[in-house]
This record gives C-alpha cells, structure tokens and sequence, in this order.
C-alpha cells in the first residue's frame, strides 16, 4: 500500500530568518522527517505549493483537491497551516472527492526547524491514520484523528478538539 504525501508549506515547513525574525518558505522538510523517524513505509512525496494557509486561495484548494482526484494512490496525507486545515477539508469533501480514498490533514502548531515541533509526531499519526482508517477525510493532530466536520482548532489551548457547538 503506497501512500501518497502532498505538501502545502503550513507552519510544519517554515523557516526562521535570525536577522529580521520572520518566518519564510524555502523548502519542504518532509523528507527530512520521514528519514530522521525512520520511515519504512512506501511513499511518494509531491510538493504542490508552499503557502501559509491563511494566504490560501480557492484556486490551491482546487488544485489540492484535483491533485486528490487524480492521485493513483487510495492513501493520501496531506500536511497544511492548521489555521485553515478544517476550511481545506471541508472543501475537498464538498468537492466531490472520489469514493475509495482515505485523506488525513495533518500539520504542525511550531515549526519542523525550531526543534521542538509537534509536526514529527503528527506526521507520524497522520501515516498510521492513513493505513487504518476507512475511506473518508480526516484531520490527525495532537495523536488523534477527527471527521473533518467534527473538528475544530482550540486556539486557546493551541490543540485540535472535536466541536461541541452542534
């Protein structure tokens, strides 16, 4: 079973400039990850954009979502800003996504290169999600998977929790 990994920059892929401070996009760490967690699972990797998701369009959502359709592999992670993780979900299921496949989103509240990042282990939970989980659009954070639409970021508590306002 080979998974298929798309990325979209988010948090997980920043990096910090020292000198001015800020947080940029150069490159996606992902492999980085797999191979630093020892990864033994049958992947391919495709870098689709690198944008923070609050700077998101319709226009990557489709592309993230047509990518969906088109991938050969029923297993699919996706790794995304978590600030509108929930938003990207929901599109794609409300885009008609193909019977048959298993999406997990998944990202990172800290940066992979601060060296403290949450992403490593979400990842992780994302790819294990990925290889049980039936057919259906998910969010995996903080060791825990959610329906894309029972889901919600906790910006308090900076934790992903199931929604209580239905």
């Amino acid at each position: 079973m080979e998974i298929r990994i798309f990325v979209t920059g988010g948090t997980f892929d920043k990096e910090y400039n020292e000198l001015t401070g800020q947080l940029f996009f150069k490159d996606t760490h992902i492999s980085e990850v797999l191979k630093r967690g020892r990864c033994n699972i049958d992947l391919s990797i495709r870098t689709l954009m690198m944008v923070d998701s609050k700077e998101m369009s319709e226009i990557d959502r489709k592309i993230i979502l047509e990518s969906c359709r088109r991938s050969k592999e029923e297993r699919i992670v996706i790794t995304h800003g978590t600030d509108t993780m929930v938003e990207t979900a929901s599109f794609l299921a409300e885009g008609g996504m193909p019977e048959g496949k298993t999406i997990i989103l998944t990202g990172a509240m800290t940066p992979y290169k601060f060296g403290s990042s949450d992403g490593l282990f979400n990842l992780g939970s994302a790819l294990a999600f990925a290889q049980t989980l039936p057919e259906g659009i998910y969010i995996a954070m903080n060791g825990r998977f959610f329906n894309y639409d029972n889901c919600v970021k906790n910006n308090r508590v900076g934790l992903f929790e199931k929604r209580t306002d239905f």
